[in-house]
């Protein structure tokens, strides 16, 4: 059984809520990621996607300099890196997230598994096709 920290990235940046989301688009784009948890007084509070930054900055015409707290989603979800790998499929698909921020039995973030890892690593291309599946349903 493999576990999801088999197959997560530990190159997780996390962004603060007062950054712009200029700084934003610039991190995603310098890590080749589309999502970054957002971080205060050493906790998740959100994360921000390069969707978000479409869809609730540019969209509404909002400037560079919005902060991301404006823009960010909230309600982040995650799951425990000793879980196994079934159990970041699910909430992916019951959520339609392509990103999962991973955190240690003491909530301390410590990695993140992305929609691609599934399928790339250990976990096979019918995990990653049972995600995409669920995740790609109309909400």
């Amino acid at each position: 059984m493999h576990t999801i920290k088999d197959l997560m990235s530990r190159d997780v940046q996390v962004i603060s809520p007062d950054a712009t989301i200029a700084e934003a688009a610039r991190q995603m784009r310098d890590g080749d990621f589309g999502m970054m948890p957002v971080g205060a007084n050493d906790r998740m509070i959100g994360s921000i996607s390069d969707r978000d930054i479409a869809v609730r900055a540019v969209a509404e015409g909002r400037g560079a300099d919005t902060k991301v707290r404006d823009v960010m989603s909230d309600g982040l979800r995650w799951a425990y890196e000793d879980e196994p790998v079934e159990r970041a499929v699910a909430i992916m698909g019951e959520y339609q997230i392509r990103r999962l921020p991973i955190v240690s039995r003491d909530k301390r973030l410590v990695g993140i598994v992305a929609l691609g890892d599934l399928a790339v690593r250990e976990a096979g291309p019918e995990s990653a096709a049972e995600a995409l599946c669920e995740i790609s349903e109309p909400a």
